[in-house]
């Protein structure tokens, strides 16, 4: 039995794996990794699949980066866990100041948990205790887009809008109201995604019309909903959102959980609609892969909010590992590789590269459609896709050393930012031929 095989047959009898049919395992096989190093993982026997995906949207600087590394070896001889209920450390301090600062002091408050759908339940569990604080504690409905995705938790799920993920635990959510997304794929012909996202925004402040009251926010993922096929809008459905949810006294929250941290062509994918949120939503990228953390950025309004002798005016909610300092500091690390490397600025000239290779690969398929493009993130549609499209595509692009799993019949990738010319080129032609394998 090869080292493959063996460690396969344990996991199938030991672990039970994530957003995961287990029986599908049966035609196709876990992948056992042994290590990863930059943009490659490897697999027990020693074959390597380049990460295109960033291993679910995480890894931003490679697998192994030393600089993160040594990072967190350095804090393991000094401090790694100490509860943050009336205790703090210099990392937890530091990372909530340069995330501040990031923002402009726009947003000088940060809440931690674990990932990113308790970040969602934090800053819908936030939001209405705001207002039930201020005296109105009918305003505690909530509005998503269509499509949306915000994690699968119980309160997650009431702001997500994928019915594989909710209709399962459908008895168990208090559901809230979805409004129509500014996806550009809907422009009608002659339209553009400008005219698309301002249709949309109308549809918002309608609903707002009659619903403002009971609404305690708005929850979007900023220029790209992700997990419902990377759907891109325009900057303008942002701006007006804003302008709205002030208007009619609503909390706007941006889930720049996937879309953050440099991956949308800025570090904040609000900065590009010159807008900030009552609440940013962090996690994935922001530890740069290397350890579970979330965050939840506020505004000075919200905190005075709570801020009273009356502990029942506090923001209750906690978990034993929060602001852990080990997670922070690679926080930091991953911050400090932001600076030094001039990441934003690199990224630009990355996705063009990204861009130019995918356009080449892929852009005159006949099968192709929505080429599209968000900074680090690309995707296209594959039309007329057979059925079991998706896991057949990933299989086809394992056999040609490629990490890639699409949603439904869209393809994409979300690469770490230290890709090479040669990998760059890897990665679009293999996706091209995987794609044709899969079709044909």
């Amino acid at each position: 039995m090869s080292a493959n095989s063996s460690l396969l047959a344990r996991s199938l009898s030991a672990v039970w794996h994530p957003c995961t049919q287990m029986k599908h395992h049966e035609q196709l096989p876990l992948v056992p990794i042994k290590h990863g190093e930059g943009a490659w993982l490897y697999d027990m026997d020693g074959r390597r699949y380049l990460d295109g995906i960033s291993s679910w949207w995480v890894n931003l600087f490679g697998h192994a980066n030393p600089r993160i590394g040594n990072a967190l070896k350095a804090q393991l001889d000094t401090l790694e866990h100490v509860m943050l209920a009336g205790f703090t450390h210099e990392p937890v301090v530091e990372l909530s100041e340069r995330l501040a600062a990031l923002t402009g002091h726009n947003l000088g408050h940060a809440f931690y948990a674990s990932d990113g759908a308790s970040a969602t339940e934090i800053a819908l569990k936030m939001s209405a205790h705001y207002w039930r604080n201020h005296g109105q504690p009918e305003k505690n409905r909530f509005i998503s887009l269509a499509g949306s995705y915000h994690g699968e938790t119980v309160g997650a799920l009431a702001v997500t809008d994928v019915a594989l993920f909710r209709d399962a635990y459908a008895p168990l959510v208090r559901a809230g109201t979805c409004v129509p997304n500014p996806d550009a794929r809907n422009a009608a012909p002659g339209e553009t995604a400008v005219t698309v996202a301002r249709r949309a925004a109308a549809a918002l402040e309608a609903h707002l019309i009659e619903h403002a009251g009971q609404t305690a926010a708005l929850i979007v993922e900023p220029l790209v909903q992700c997990a419902s096929g990377m759907a891109m809008y325009d900057p303008e459905y942002l701006r007006l959102a804003r302008d709205l949810c002030d208007r009619y006294r609503v909390h706007l929250v941006a889930d720049e959980i996937a879309v953050g941290c440099g991956r949308s062509g800025t570090f904040f994918a609000c900065e590009q609609a010159g807008i900030w949120p009552d609440f940013l939503l962090l996690s994935k990228g922001i530890s740069g892969g290397y350890l579970p953390l979330s965050i939840v950025l506020t505004t000075d309004d919200v905190f005075a909010a709570f801020y009273d002798d009356d502990t029942a005016r506090g923001f209750l909610h906690s978990h034993s590992y929060t602001g852990n300092p080990l997670a922070c500091r690679a926080a930091l690390a991953t911050l400090d590789i932001f600076v030094q490397d001039d990441v934003i600025a690199a990224n630009r000239a990355q996705a063009a590269r990204l861009g130019d290779a995918f356009k080449a690969a892929v852009g005159a398929h006949p099968a192709v459609r929505h080429l599209r493009q968000q900074g680090m993130i690309l995707a296209f549609d594959v039309a007329l896709a057979p059925a079991g499209f998706a896991r057949r595509f990933f299989a086809e692009a394992l056999e040609r050393e490629l990490l890639l799993r699409p949603i439904g019949n869209t393809v994409y990738t979300m690469p770490p930012y230290i890709l090479s010319n040669d990998e760059i080129d890897h990665l679009a032609t293999r996706t091209a031929a995987a794609l044709e394998a899969s079709l044909g």
